[in-house]
């Protein structure tokens, strides 16, 4: 050839050369992509990041975020699947042209060429493996993915949507329904399992074809071993180890607030909580044993929680949650259920508050009218005059409702409410007496966070087993002087069969028909709650809570483990003296409504300072307080704490702390009262 039309030839193979080239920019720029976002299922984690519950995607499949694959795993996929992965531009043309070699040779298919970004390509398009049009497209795929993705995100997106047989994608999820574990740490037998499985999910199920899958399994040991990723003593060790004979239930620990948690957030999240993971399996476990041998549809409910934190350490909606007998769809810590006797706390804080009682105040227990209402004790029986001390630790209920009576069922509710309760007044606005018996609506996880507040000495705290999301609620319910004796008295039930005394303070409750059986309680760190009953508010006969709950709440606080946290100290104004060194007014509780007290109505009002006041003392200056009716002599308190006694007069002046809430009662000699709260400062 002359060299003129060599030069000639040259050029044009070059300028073909380059049109093809352009052309074929031009064809892989112009490749209209699938969405690459592809969606995993939800994850529900417990406080120390393992998983709570894991929920397939929207068409059922099990696909989750991979986090924390094995290196080895990787290393041993990319010797195996693509060995120039981290070279090519998502063909292999080396390994293109040796497989055409070997079928030329052999007259079969030897060996493949797809690359991992071409089974990426086949992948999120769910498209054809054996056509050729099949194939250029993965081609092509391929290719505009290497322009447009890192390596390590083409490699995210196999590590999501490879098949693992079944409804199983991406490796996570494969780990946990094959061997139960995360991708963390894999043995040189599973990492072969993982990489084999893909090829062929369906024909090498371990569950459906063991040999098949153990021979796949160990031709890719061999492979690791003939490309040096294994030494051969490792490789063939692995080939002992066994197959897997089924897959994994994946796991469902605390379903119902998984549940709720998932379904308010985005599909995919990965949720934190403050669910301890040990005391959460051993809290289900209890509930299980609970309800073993009764009604089928009797449930429990619980909850368990740091009341200094406000963190939810175990929930359990239901004993059972797939068994729809027990109605294991309804999450009974949210229903809305009668509290029973577990408010009376709440009613002798407000009148301790109010200094209206004392612990060691004596109080009748005997029969009377609230209007047309004459309410009894549960077993139907009168103590005659007790100490308020003993009507709480006994639960009577006379004196609750006339404490009640005294300081106004709304107030009760307000204080509930304060509480971050929300509480139900059933076919009515306005509540009645028969509140502070359990008549009216809350659910255990309200009254548990009611009961936290009572645990921190009156201030209040939203519970959360959310991570993050537990706070204090502003104001206070009562001052630590109302809360401490409440606290102290509680500790000095009687435990349930086998528990230990003063390992809780606790209130059991049973409602009307025995509907109910509850038992909530707390020490220095924990709150508890239990509830046992039915779904459908079907009287449960028998059923009572200090024989069904009480033992349940025992149990739990010892399943905390660790020493027992002990409730803090009285605060310093704390009144601790036995009845008779108490001030006249607080000896004997008298009631103020009921039909029988005979009691004359010229009721004390605090005419000064009015409620809500804001007053500013000079350094050293007392607060100059008024009184209209009442009968001297008179006792004036500050936070529960007597200031002056046996005054006859109806002005006095208290000296107040220069800064801060002060609530004020005035009691009189018939153990009316009055009160307001101001407040001291600028």
């Amino acid at each position: 050839m002359k060299p003129h039309r060599a030069l000639f030839a040259l050029a044009l193979a070059l300028a073909l050369a380059a049109g093809g080239r352009d052309a074929l920019d031009d064809w892989v720029t112009r490749t209209k992509l699938p969405a690459l976002n592809v969606p995993v299922g939800t994850e529900v984690v417990a406080r120390d990041g393992s998983l709570l519950r894991v929920f397939p995607v929207a068409d059922g499949r099990w696909r989750l975020d991979p986090r924390d694959v094995d290196p080895a795993y990787l290393a041993a996929l990319i010797a195996c699947e693509d060995s120039r992965f981290y070279s090519h531009h998502g063909v292999d043309s080396w390994a293109a042209l040796r497989a055409a070699g070997q079928m030329l040779r052999a007259g079969h298919v030897v060996s493949g060429a797809s690359t991992l970004t071409m089974q990426v390509a086949r992948l999120i398009e769910e498209g054809p493996t054996g056509q050729l049009s099949g194939k250029l497209r993965q081609v092509r795929v391929a290719m505009a993915l290497e322009r447009r993705l890192t390596k390590p995100e083409i490699l995210y997106l196999y590590l999501r949507l490879a098949p693992f047989g079944g409804n199983v994608e991406g490796v996570r999820a494969a780990t946990l329904s094959w061997f139960g574990k995360e991708p963390h740490r894999l043995t040189p037998a599973e990492i072969a399992l993982l990489i084999a499985l893909p090829q062929s999910p369906e024909t090498r199920r371990p569950d459906r074809a063991p040999a098949v899958a153990r021979a796949a399994r160990d031709r890719i040991l061999s492979r690791l071993a003939g490309a040096g990723v294994l030494d051969a003593e490792s490789a063939a060790a692995a080939t002992r180890e066994k197959i897997p004979a089924k897959r994994h239930d994946f796991t469902a620990l605390a379903p119902y607030l998984s549940q709720r948690l998932a379904a308010a957030y985005p599909p995919g999240a990965r949720i934190p909580t403050s669910i301890d993971p040990a005391l959460q399996r051993a809290a289900e476990a209890l509930a299980q044993r609970a309800v073993a041998g009764m009604a089928s549809q009797v449930s429990v409910a619980m909850i368990f929680a740091d009341h200094r934190s406000g963190e939810v350490l175990a929930e359990v909606g239901g004993a059972e949650w797939t068994n729809g007998a027990r109605a294991g769809f309804v999450d009974l810590t949210r229903a809305i259920r009668s509290p029973g006797s577990t408010l009376k706390p709440f009613v002798y804080a407000l009148a301790f508050d109010d200094g209206r009682v004392n612990p060691e105040t004596l109080i009748d227990d005997k029969p009377a009218a609230f209007g047309l209402w004459r309410p009894q004790n549960f077993d139907r029986q009168f103590r005659g005059t007790v100490s308020v001390r003993e009507a709480l630790i006994l639960s009577l209920n006379l004196p609750a409702v006339s404490l009640t009576d005294a300081i106004g069922p709304a107030r009760l509710i307000a204080t509930l409410r304060r509480a971050g309760a929300k509480v139900q007044i059933p076919g009515a606005r306005v509540p009645g007496l028969a509140v502070a018996l359990g008549g009216l609506g809350i659910s255990l996880a309200d009254l548990v966070q009611a009961y936290a507040a009572l645990a921190r000495m009156g201030q209040p705290i939203a519970l959360s087993a959310e991570a993050g999301q537990a706070h204090p609620l502003p104001g206070r319910l009562f001052g630590d002087v109302a809360a401490w004796p409440v606290a102290e008295i509680l500790r000095q039930m009687p435990p349930p069969p086998g528990g230990a005394r003063g390992r809780a303070a606790y209130q059991t409750g049973t409602s009307y028909g025995n509907r109910d059986a509850l038992a909530i309680g707390f020490d220095g760190r924990w709150v508890a709650g239990v509830w046992m009953g039915r779904a459908d508010g079907t009287p449960v006969p028998g059923a009572f809570g200090g024989e069904l709950a009480a033992p349940l709440l025992f149990e739990m606080f010892d399943r905390a483990g660790g020493p027992k946290e002990p409730l803090p100290p009285p605060p310093p104004a704390t009144l601790i003296v036995p009845n008779d060194r108490l001030p006249p007014p607080l000896q004997r509780y008298r009631p103020r409504e009921a039909v029988f007290s005979g009691i004359a109505q010229d009721d004390p009002v605090l005419a000064f300072p009015p409620d809500g006041a804001r007053i500013e003392l000079a350094d050293g200056a007392g607060l100059t307080v008024k009184l209209q009716g009442g009968s001297p002599p008179f006792t004036w308190l500050a936070n529960g704490v007597p200031l002056v006694i046996a005054a006859r007069t109806r002005e006095a002046v208290l000296d107040l702390p220069p800064a801060g809430a002060i609530r004020l009662t005035v009691l009189d000699a018939a153990g009316r009262s009055s009160s307001a709260t101001v407040v001291i400062g600028p």
